[in-house]
């Protein structure tokens, strides 16, 4: 676990603790941009960092300088002599020629380029080699290393990959395999600093959920990029904030960032209010999320709880949140989905079948699948974009569908169109039409001034699912349809989502891998399999957490 047994001051002096990893005078300029401009932080032992920031902040670039993959125009990185960085690869074709376990093992470089001399010094023995043979295998076997291949096996276990995987080469994994060996990879020999980039990334949820557990009981450092917020709560000690080309730590997890942050903007705006009544308020707020965050899974599986928060030390974030705001032009009557028996195969694979689902007036559902290619196909079905094997569905005469795709590639097919020209597209009426509403609406989509007039076909991902979410505001629906939303989203714009829809009246049916977003929006998971559904009107925690539920599971994906 982490050595804390309380959250220290929301300013942390780490002057008075002794840091394992260093960051001196930096600065980072690429042109005429500046991204980090003498930036002097520290990073302690027993801690772990989730590095948050707009799109564009830094936050990959920071992880690679800090790992001596890429060097700062000026200043100096300073790791604890002695110890050991391990790095999350993003490159997952690195290790495709070498067997799945050897691949675990060489995680911890030194230990395997010891076994490595071991190994080729006996495959040319002498008598001449013993002595150094022998040298080598105590060094071998003070780090631990006749343990090393029943560690990694445990490991890979743990993870999933099945001990018949374990010999074979990593280019005969398939991708989602591979991933969990570099997470395993990057987690074996304990090592001091671990540095990972959205380590959560095409993982399950079980999977998410071992590694949440790891981490939170992973006594040495940990930094971390993650668009997940469940994650980001689960296992960090402080947020650490990239604004203004500075890097600041903040005790506790992404949750009491957010909403101290909120709060603490709020009351800038509350001109009026007496500053003893702020601090009465922000008192009362560190007692309430103290107390909840004690009673929470995340508090028992890191044995911590927040004791000490300094209220002068809550400060607003500049952070910008677009306006994601869900309105309905009608409100749809009882009947809105009746799907019977929907059956679908794609190249000889069941993606679902038999499905019997009636949707009810104020469903929010997660609809979730081991294979997500049969949860796009369900929706491309219902949206009458595919042709489903077998079958039927009837919307109700009374309701109004938005569909949000997987893939929007179609939609900015014309990349001529500037954005005030793109969304005109989807106006309902004159006043939509008009250049200021336009540019008024995708102001508060955070596409302000020229930004406004940018071409679709030079727009990010992040960017593209916005211009899509405003698309769909547009058309006033009152059943939204979203297949994986939270795609190349920043924070900013998930948390404004997750709250649009925590919020909105009407209907909807959502995919995704936000753990987070599909707890507090759902009130109902359906779940496709190869041998029918699973439908529970329950929150995605209990869905999760149920052992009948994981039983039947078991026997539809078998």
């Amino acid at each position: 676990m982490h050595k804390q047994n309380q959250f220290p001051t929301f300013a942390q002096n780490l002057k008075t603790v002794k840091s394992m990893l260093s960051v001196s005078n930096l600065s980072v300029q690429f042109g005429k941009r500046i991204l980090f401009d003498e930036v002097n932080t520290k990073f302690v032992q027993g801690n772990c960092y989730g590095i948050i920031g707009a799109n564009g902040a830094g936050k990959s670039t920071f992880l690679k300088i800090i790992s001596g993959k890429m060097d700062p125009t000026s200043g100096q990185v300073h790791l604890e002599k002695g110890k050991r960085m391990s790095v999350l690869t993003q490159d997952h074709y690195e290790y495709d020629e070498f067997p799945v376990l050897e691949t675990i093992i060489m995680g911890n470089k030194d230990l395997f380029k010891i076994k490595k001399q071991i190994d080729d010094l006996y495959a040319d023995y002498t008598d001449e080699n013993a002595e150094k043979i022998g040298e080598l295998q105590i060094t071998f076997e003070e780090m631990n290393g006749w343990n090393a291949d029943s560690d990694a096996a445990a490991m890979l276990s743990n993870l999933g990959i099945k001990e018949d995987l374990h010999y074979i080469l990593m280019k005969d994994l398939d991708g989602k395999q591979k991933v969990r060996v570099l997470i395993a990879q990057a987690l074996f020999g304990n090592p001091d600093v671990l540095i990972m980039d959205e380590p959560t990334n095409d993982l399950d949820f079980e999977t998410i959920a071992w590694l949440e557990n790891f981490l939170a009981n992973f006594e040495n450092t940990v930094i971390v990029v993650s668009h997940d917020r469940h994650f980001l709560d689960a296992v960090c000690t402080h947020i650490s904030d990239i604004d203004f080309s500075k890097i600041n730590h903040y005790s506790g997890n992404y949750t009491f960032w957010y909403e101290s942050s909120q709060l603490a903007a709020k009351q800038r705006a509350q001109q009026n209010k007496k500053a003893e009544d702020k601090k009465k308020e922000l008192e009362e707020f560190i007692r309430r999320f103290s107390a909840n965050m004690a009673k929470s899974k995340q508090a028992t599986s890191r044995k911590k709880m927040i004791d000490k928060l300094n209220v002068e030390d809550i400060r607003p974030s500049s952070r910008r949140y677009p306006a994601i705001i869900f309105k309905s032009d009608r409100e749809a009557g009882d009947q809105i989905l009746n799907v019977e028996g929907l059956s679908k195969e794609f190249e000889e694979e069941k993606l679902f079948s038999n499905v019997d689902i009636n949707l009810n007036k104020g469903d929010k559902i997660a609809l979730i699948s081991k294979n997500s290619r049969a949860i796009t196909a369900f929706y491309q079905a219902i949206t009458d974009n595919i042709k489903p094997d077998a079958g039927t569905y009837n919307w109700g005469v009374t309701t109004t569908q938005s569909y949000l795709p997987l893939d929007n590639s179609s939609f900015f097919q014309n990349g001529d169109l500037n954005l005030v020209d793109w969304l005109r597209q989807y106006a309902q009426t004159e006043e939509e039409r008009e250049e200021v509403f336009i540019r008024g609406f995708l102001g508060k989509m955070i596409f302000s001034g020229e930004e406004a007039l940018k071409k679709s076909n030079v727009l990010s991902g992040g960017e593209k699912v916005r211009c899509m979410l405003s698309r769909m505001m547009m058309k006033r629906a009152n059943i939204l349809l979203l297949d994986e939303p939270t795609n190349h989203l920043d924070l900013e714009s998930i948390q404004s989502l997750n709250n649009s829809l925590i919020n909105f009246p009407g209907t909807l049916m959502f995919s995704t891998h936000d753990h987070e977003f599909a707890q507090t929006v759902a009130n109902r998971v359906i779940e496709l399999t190869p041998k029918g559904v699973i439908d529970r009107h329950t929150t995605f925690d209990d869905y999760l957490a149920d052992p009948k539920i994981k039983e039947l599971r078991e026997k539809m994906y078998s």
